[in-house]
């Protein structure tokens, strides 16, 4: 399931196994299911206001199952970590929480073929785009830009629904 992701020009990238857009972050249904569908060793949340929050970084960790290691980042030193040398053995679990994240990665080389949208809750500016998803108009949009560069989205809650991808719905 480890693929090495390369950038242009040979330089390799850290492997990621699953990047999933889900506003709770970490919570049971990353834990009990996710994890067990994939060889994740470490889960990378990209959130600018988290990563200056330790009390949220503890509450996260202890989260964790065992065996996984958490680090939270803003969006700037997670693409740095992304972009530094692969270790054996290590497997992203990238968790954010709004599709912009998604292009910014994408801007700056960091390949990513397929993102898993859970859920994006109810908020000011936004509509029920499906079941368990709100978003806003931008939000639309910056699903259509990413699958427009080739990425694929697709709405799935846990690994035993059905996947559903989300360019059907826009």
């Amino acid at each position: 399931m480890s693929v090495w992701r390369m950038l242009k020009g040979g330089v390799r990238l850290k492997s990621i196994v699953l990047t999933r857009i889900d506003d709770r972050l970490i919570h049971g249904q990353v834990v009990t299911a996710w994890i067990k569908q994939y060889p994740v060793t470490m889960i990378l949340i990209i959130d600018d206001e988290l990563s200056t929050n330790r009390l949220m970084e503890r509450i996260y960790k202890a989260a964790a199952p065992i065996g996984v290691e958490i680090i939270i980042k803003s969006i700037d030193d997670s693409i740095a970590l992304l972009k530094e040398d692969p270790i054996h053995g290590e497997n992203y679990l990238i968790l954010l929480k709004t599709p912009d994240i998604i292009e910014r990665l994408l801007d700056s080389g960091i390949v990513i073929t397929k993102v898993i949208l859970g859920g994006m809750g109810a908020k000011t500016g936004r509509k029920k785009f499906n079941r368990n998803v709100s978003a806003s108009e931008d939000e639309v949009e910056s699903f259509r830009r990413i699958i427009d560069r080739g990425t694929e989205i697709i709405y799935q809650l846990v690994p035993n629904d059905k996947a559903v991808n989300i360019s059907k719905i826009l």
